[in-house]
């Protein structure tokens, strides 16, 4: 067994490019900003942990699991940017911005930072074509597992530590963090749905 150096890098690349640790700080920041240090370093960790649990899955069987539920890329894609969209619209409005909403009592680890917002489509797919690729060999899937393992362990670091950020924006600051964040998911939501459509109409 040979340890694919070339394949993790490009794995690696790939998933940090898609699941773009940084440009999940906004987001992170403007649904823990108002929650205890306890619950936000809590979130740091569990998001990650709930995107690596979700990718290694479709890693495993995620063609199997489509073709069973006959399901295509084109669907997780539409499916995600529509719940990202009520995600982002909640945030504009101030009703996902940590108030005292219903909201407040979500995991937001879960969603949407740890599924769809890191485990979407675009990672999930990208996993499920480079375990295709693999053709069972041990080293590629060693090479490929390790690259999963990695962004998320980047992941966990880049959220852990930009909770320092939240004594230096403040109510204020949090609040209109929400709002660019919700515009972020807005435009990221709209992009998913039209690549949806997109892989609608080249499959029709």
């Amino acid at each position: 067994m040979t340890f694919d150096v070339t394949l993790y890098l490009t794995v690696l690349i790939t998933l940090f490019v898609i699941m773009d640790p940084p440009g999940a700080i906004p987001v992170f920041l403007s649904l823990v900003g108002r929650k205890s240090k306890e619950e936000r370093n809590k979130a740091a960790w569990q998001a990650p942990a709930v995107s690596l649990t979700v990718i290694s899955v479709f890693a495993i069987g995620g063609q199997a699991i489509l073709s069973y539920l006959h399901i295509g890329i084109p669907a997780l894609q539409g499916a995600g940017g529509l719940l990202l969209l009520l995600i982002a619209l909640s945030l504009l409005t101030g009703k996902g911005a940590g108030g005292d909403t219903a909201a407040e009592d979500v995991n937001v680890a879960l969603v949407p930072l740890g599924t769809p917002l890191m485990a979407g489509p675009g990672a999930i797919a990208a996993v499920i074509v480079y375990v295709s690729q693999a053709d069972g060999d041990a080293g590629s899937f060693l090479a490929i597992a390790l690259g999963i393992i990695t962004i998320h362990v980047l992941f966990f670091l880049v959220l852990r530590f930009s909770t320092a950020l939240i004594r230096l924006l403040g109510e204020g600051g949090i609040s209109l963090l929400a709002r660019i964040a919700g515009l972020l998911l807005a435009a990221i939501a709209v992009q998913l749905i039209a690549d949806s459509v997109r892989g609608f109409v080249a499959g029709g």
